[in-house]
């Protein structure tokens, strides 16, 4: 895939990041859509087309997550990851590695990348989990070494700018 001159600026970690992200979208059936959200709840990357399209082309026809838009994705993975946070201190359960809702018309799955850092996928009800959860763990392992507190301003700012 070629990067659109938009990501140009982009350190290369930042463009394999937006190329991990695309790939996990265009690769797993039965994902909806994808945020990255640092431990702080803010939206690092997203499938909202207008922040993956620097790593490659995706059919916006495609993209339907949550109402609303990628914030609205990194909102309820935020809040879901602090809740089963708590959850899993008050019950001595130790770290959280994954959470998976499941309801009529869809899946959310959250996954703790690195030092509060969390992937959230929203996918369609008929998804195959365990292909989404190893597709998952896999972003987290090509992500989770590299997504360093630069790096994480870095994307910020992309976002940033992008809007």
């Amino acid at each position: 895939m070629n990067a659109p001159s938009s990501t140009y600026g982009l350190s290369s970690e930042a463009r394999n990041l937006h190329w991990l992200l695309a790939n996990l979208v265009e690769e797993v059936p039965g994902v909806r859509s994808v945020a990255v959200v640092s431990s702080d709840g803010l939206l690092l990357l997203s499938s909202d087309t207008r922040h993956i399209a620097a790593a490659g082309s995706v059919d916006p026809t495609t993209q339907d997550g949550p109402k609303g838009s990628s914030a609205d994705l990194a909102t309820i993975v935020s809040g879901l990851g602090s809740l089963t946070l708590g959850a899993a201190k008050l019950m001595d359960g130790g770290g959280v590695k994954q959470t998976m809702v499941a309801m009529d018309e869809g899946s959310l799955f959250v996954m703790t990348i690195s030092d509060g850092s969390l992937l959230g996928v929203h996918a369609t009800p008929d998804c195959d989990m365990t292909v989404v959860a190893y597709h998952m763990a896999l972003f987290v392992g090509r992500a989770g070494h590299v997504l360093t507190p630069e790096l994480r301003s870095e994307l910020r700012r992309s976002l940033e700018s992008a809007q």
